[in-house]
């Protein structure tokens, strides 16, 4: 077998990850675009939460890129 076959369930995993992380970072642009962040934060927590929320999505971006397909979704 070889080592692409058996990778492909931790592709699979990891692609999940970051659609995770994707979505994550949508829902807290959306909290600050909305202004609906100040009912659940303060400035400074949201900002804290924001900051580990983008980072978060760009690792998970460079450990499992879009693949040729997604990119035009």
């Amino acid at each position: 077998m070889s080592a692409r076959l058996t990778a492909r369930p931790y592709e699979r995993l990891s692609e999940k990850w970051r659609a995770l992380a994707e979505r994550r970072r949508s829902h807290f642009v959306d909290l600050y675009s909305s202004g609906r962040w100040k009912h659940y934060y303060t400035e400074e927590e949201f900002v804290r939460q924001l900051r580990e929320v983008f980072a978060a999505a760009d690792v998970w971006a460079k450990l499992a890129p879009k693949a040729e397909g997604e990119q035009a979704a």
